[in-house]
């Protein structure tokens, strides 16, 4: 197949992309910033520009198979960002997969649609309610989805967990820098709550099964997780357990510390938007049973497996990235006043 990977410089969209090639798949790339991987660079065409740009996107959208629609601005950019790219530019390439004929239409949503709910798991049927401008934006651009899968097109959805792997640094580099460095890490209450997550590689299977399994299978939409999770602290307590300095994850007085951080958000001087702070401390986890039946998912990797081989790869790449930070999943976030906190773990 030719497959158009959009955000393909992104966390994902460089995982997916080495893990579609190794399939055997011809491979495009469409996104915004440069594609710096040397080791398959060479390999696929690469396309630089911006899915809010319609002559960009049809010339990505051209002769393709598959489009596995990726890119995303992500909380942390401006709500105007947001907007404009999950939403516009979502329905940009289901207009340009229209005019193309393109065979199936993938899009990567999130669970942050549902917002925080009342009960869990959470179903694919269950209501919708996002928080901030990022779960706002994604409830619309899956919208946009539905009304091109209505009028035929073979459109499915997938609602990924928070997913870690290789390349993933972002707000889990507070965590593996902690770690490294000899330190506890906070938590926002007690951290008994279930908190799922799901590593890369997974959601790398997942996708793979939606391009190449019957459409009338795939044209649906699924939640994809790991299936196995315990709590939060102790799947995190997993991680400052390998890094081998004997510290611990240390929970924190929920309700002050929130009201902190919203103060510090507010200030600009914390990288933890209120997504992260207000989800943190509460059970979220997804059923995956559609996953499994109709698309036969069998995760390899638990929470903690996940967890671990992400920071294996933060340590041996940690001289690549040290100096970097920014705002997307591939580049540390600035720790703003938390890395003054961090003396005190």
């Amino acid at each position: 197949m030719k497959i158009l990977v959009t955000g393909g410089s992104g966390f994902l969209g460089i995982n997916l992309i080495r893990y579609l090639y190794s399939k055997g798949n011809q491979i495009k790339s469409l996104d915004l910033v440069d594609f710096d991987y040397p080791d398959i660079k060479d390999k696929i065409e690469i396309i630089k520009g911006d899915i809010r740009d319609n002559a960009t996107v049809e010339r990505a959208a051209a002769g393709v198979d598959v489009i596995v629609h990726s890119a995303a601005a992500l909380p942390l950019y401006t709500p105007e960002e947001i907007f404009s790219t999950d939403i516009n530019g979502t329905q940009n390439m289901l207009e340009a997969a229209e005019k193309f004929k393109v065979e199936r239409f993938i899009h990567i949503s999130s669970t942050a649609v549902y917002g925080i709910p009342d009960h869990h798991p959470l179903y694919e049927t269950d209501k919708l309610d996002g928080v901030g401008p990022y779960g706002k934006a994604k409830i619309q651009a899956e919208e946009e989805c539905m009304k091109f899968r209505k009028k035929g097109m073979c459109v499915t959805i997938i609602r990924p967990k928070s997913f870690i792997g290789p390349e993933r640094l972002g707000v889990f580099d507070l965590l593996y820098d902690w770690a490294k460095d000899g330190h506890g890490f906070p938590m926002i209450g007690k951290g008994n709550n279930r908190y799922q997550l799901l590593d890369v590689e997974d959601l790398c299977e997942a996708i793979y099964l939606c391009c190449t399994l019957d459409k009338e299978k795939v044209n649906d939409t699924f939640n994809i997780g790991a299936k196995e999770f315990t709590t939060m602290k102790e799947d995190y307590q997993a991680v400052l357990d390998y890094a081998g300095h004997g510290k611990k994850i240390k929970g924190l007085p929920e309700k002050p510390i929130i009201s902190t951080l919203k103060i510090l958000e507010a200030l600009k001087i914390s990288p933890l938007y209120k997504w992260v702070y207000e989800t943190a401390s509460k059970d979220s986890f997804v059923s995956i049973e559609k996953a499994e039946k109709v698309l036969g998912y069998k995760p390899k990797y638990s929470n903690k497996d996940a967890l671990i081989r992400n920071y294996k790869w933060y340590i041996e790449n940690f001289d690549k990235f040290k100096n970097t930070s920014g705002i997307s999943h591939r580049v540390p976030w600035k720790q703003g006043i938390l890395k003054i906190a961090k003396v005190f773990f």
